[in-house]
């Protein structure tokens, strides 16, 4: 037999890296259909569960940073650029087909879901915080978060605010609020902050919203409007070094609170630590709506279901099981401001 050369050892070498990777994209990819999509996209349940079988895409995938190969960046992009999202035949052949720019769409995006609908849960532990408040949203997109001061909720029976958008909350554990908030002051930071005032800005949003989703492609649209009339301050920046400074720039008199949903996923750990760390001694409060493995939260009780839940949590203290969309909320810690 003749030796093995360098060159194709590389490659075999390489090609068990894409079949590992591969394996544990294809994991990703059912469990994102089963514990995220199922019951909330059927659409998307179809999809994840076809690209975790799918070997052709499963290896192109693999050529993607690690953090770049999500579901929902990969459906996002596809649609972003007019491809099918309900078929998963069609969406093989179209991704495939469409690859280079595929992935060089994936390569500069991130999953920048703006959900408005949060609001309703941050809305909880806002409303018990000395008013008024300066808010500053890590991660912010275009910004929609910024404005639960001007939104409207419905917590079953329990009606708070008025116009639109207005965002539904089905709360147990905890009353709702009695009245909104009084934000003075409001920033985003975010490495790409998008504007809602630009058509491709809010096309890619858009994109990001789930197939069956009308409510929240409405939703979107509303809180656009409410964005576009007074546009918040948005800093490209990074979440370590550019946070203290604008920080200070909050004004003498009101509470900081320090926010954050759905985003410190996509930070690496030792970064993660970090920003705990740094957030902690800001003067003021830090909120996190983050997935229950991203900050190690110790002591929550089991989720409510098999779905997948964020954690709620003030000062690192975790409160509250919420819904990615901030649909639901259930509340099993302390409430702020009671003994």
């Amino acid at each position: 037999m003749m030796p093995v050369t360098v060159e194709r050892a590389g490659q075999a070498r390489r090609r068990e890296r894409c079949h590992a990777a591969g394996m544990s994209i294809a994991a990703a990819y059912a469990e994102f259909a089963e514990r995220e999509a199922r019951g909330v996209s059927p659409a998307y349940e179809r999809l994840a569960a076809a690209v975790a079988r799918d070997e052709e895409i499963l290896a192109l995938l693999a050529t993607l940073p690690a953090a770049k190969r999500q579901p929902n960046l990969l459906f996002g992009v596809v649609r972003f650029l007019g491809g099918p999202a309900d078929d998963p035949a069609g969406f093989h052949d179209y991704a495939v087909a469409n690859w280079p720019a595929i992935a060089a769409e994936m390569r500069v995006r991130a999953t920048q879901t703006n959900e408005p609908g949060r609001c309703a849960a941050l809305l909880l532990a806002l409303a018990t915080l000395p008013q008024p408040l300066a808010l500053i949203e890590v991660g912010a997109s275009a910004g929609l978060c910024l404005y639960p001061d001007r939104y409207a909720y419905r917590y079953g029976r329990h009606a708070l605010g008025t116009g639109a958008p207005v965002l539904e909350c089905a709360v147990t554990g905890v009353e709702p609020p009695a009245r909104l908030p009084e934000v003075v002051w409001r920033a985003g930071l975010d490495l790409n902050p998008l504007d809602v005032r630009e058509p491709a800005d809010v096309a890619w949003l858009d994109a990001l919203i789930w197939p069956e989703h009308p409510h929240r492609r409405a939703r979107l649209r509303a809180a656009a409007a409410v964005a576009a009339a007074e546009p918040p301050l948005l800093v490209r920046g990074d979440l370590l070094d550019d946070l203290p400074a604008l920080a200070a720039r909050a004004p003498a008199g009101a509470t900081l609170v320090v926010f954050h949903t759905s985003v410190l996923y996509q930070v690496p750990s030792p970064r993660r630590e970090a920003f705990a760390a740094m957030v902690r001694d800001l003067p003021g409060h830090w909120l996190s709506n983050d997935a229950p493995h991203v900050l190690h939260h110790d002591g929550v009780p089991h989720p409510p279901s098999g779905a997948a839940y964020n954690v709620l949590a003030l000062e690192g203290t975790p409160l509250a099981w919420v819904r990615s969309h901030g649909q639901e909320v259930t509340w099993f810690g302390p409430v702020p401001g009671r003994r």
